[in-house]
């Protein structure tokens, strides 16, 4: 029995070893054969998600600095993501995303691979940034300032966002479970309301994986 709610985003198992991280990479290890070796229904699902994401992804970018390949990099973090947050809702497996060191791990060392990419090749563009046109003189000092806190609270705001979301999400989920009685009148009802909260928090795991990839494109197309 739970000793409390958020016991459930306790990474440590047994033997002080934190074993529930292995679900990040344990999805892999379990995926049907025929998905490596044929083409299956599922990874032709797969494949036209990320020939959309990558379409959508290069209307987003300058083509001046769009390099090939660029895309790749937030795809495998939408999908990285979005596999996570979906096993997340099986019974007794463990919700990576909703740890801020799984979302911060993703988003600071990308967030700061573009800054220091930007800064050295284009680093006129990314001064300009700093003061945006039609500022007064007498404000820009300000607005330097206000420009280098919003770059670097971004990466912060994306994994906040991300585990703030799953863990209000696991916590409702875990009060209806909690509620469910069936010598009770109405089980029935917490019934339908548990598995329509259930698809409602798939939707969400969808949701949050997509807008952390399309937040920090934006984000990085922004700079330059």
């Amino acid at each position: 029995m739970m000793t409390s709610l958020f016991s459930m985003f306790d990474p440590t198992t047994k033997f002080n070893m934190q074993l529930n991280w292995t679900m990040m990479i344990i999805v892999f290890i379990i995926m049907p054969y025929p998905y490596w070796k044929s083409l299956s229904r599922s990874s032709m699902v797969m494949n036209i998600i990320i020939n959309v994401l990558n379409k959508e992804f290069n209307a987003l970018f300058k083509k001046m600095i769009l390099m090939k390949g660029t895309t790749l990099i937030f795809i495998s973090l939408f999908l990285i993501i979005l596999i996570n947050n979906l096993t997340s809702n099986y019974p007794y497996t463990f919700c990576c995303p909703a740890q801020l060191c799984f979302s911060l791990s993703l988003s600071i060392p990308i967030w700061s691979s573009i800054i220091v990419f930007y800064w050295l090749s284009l680093t006129k563009s990314m001064l300009s940034h700093l003061v945006p046109a039609g500022t007064p003189y007498i404000l820009m000092p300000l607005m330097v300032i206000i420009e280098m806190i919003s770059n670097l609270i971004r990466p912060l705001a994306l994994a906040v966002r991300l585990t703030a979301n799953l863990i209000a999400g696991h916590l409702l989920m875990a009060l209806l479970g909690n509620m469910m009685n069936f010598n009770q009148k109405l089980w029935l009802l917490i019934l339908i309301l548990q598995a329509m909260f259930l698809f409602f928090e798939i939707m969400v795991a969808m949701i949050q994986s997509y807008v952390f990839s399309v937040l920090m494109t934006l984000y990085s197309s922004e700079m330059s």
